[in-house]
Order: structure tokens, then sequence, then C-alpha cells
């Protein structure tokens, strides 16, 4: 008796996590037929400037609890701080870089 087989059909899903642990799982040969030729990019980075901190092993990895906690990223975590003072420092009728440049400096007196 012959077995018949089941062809698993390509994912419909714009997350790129998805889409990676079908990849990891799957042979790209097994879908040639489902392929198809794209004149134009399908993943466009977002425009915007990259920052690189540095933080202690100890804050990095109380960065990463925090995160875990909340089933997200660290930077994802560190991001909606940042944009969280620049909305507060809108507030206060003061520069965004004057706002954090008093934190840091009430920062170090401690």
């Amino acid at each position: 008796m012959e077995k018949t087989i089941i062809r698993q059909k390509l994912p419909h899903t714009d997350s790129i996590e998805e889409l990676a642990r079908f990849w990891d799982t799957h042979d790209l040969t097994d879908f040639e037929e489902d392929l198809e030729e794209v004149g134009q990019p399908v993943f466009v980075r977002t425009k915007g400037t990259s920052l690189s901190i540095d933080l202690q092993p100890a804050e990095a990895q109380h960065l990463k609890k925090i995160a875990r906690s909340r089933g997200i990223k660290e930077t994802t975590v560190v991001r909606q701080w940042i944009l969280e003072r620049l909305q507060q420092s809108q507030g206060t009728g003061r520069p965004p870089d004057e706002t954090l440049q008093r934190t840091a400096q009430k920062t170090r007196r401690r």
C-alpha cells in the first residue's frame, strides 16, 4: 500500500520569528513551486538611529530579568524607557537633553 505524501504549505504570516522557526525545520527546495520572484525588497528596515549602550554585567542581567518578566526583548524595554523619559521631559518645558543631563547628574551624586 502506498502512502500519500501530505504536502505542507508555506506559512501566511508577517512574523519574522515564525518564518525563521518554519525555515529552521524545512527545506526551501520542497517549496520551489510556491515561490515567486519579487522585484522590490520585502523587508525594509525602518529609518532610525541605533545607539550602543555600555552596561555593567549586573545591570545587563537586571535588564534581561525585567525583559523576560515582561516577555519582550531587552532592547524593547530600553526603548520604552527612553520614550517615556523623552515624553516626560517635553512636559517639563525643558529640552530633552537638559532633562537627561540633570538625571545623569543626580545618578552620579548617589
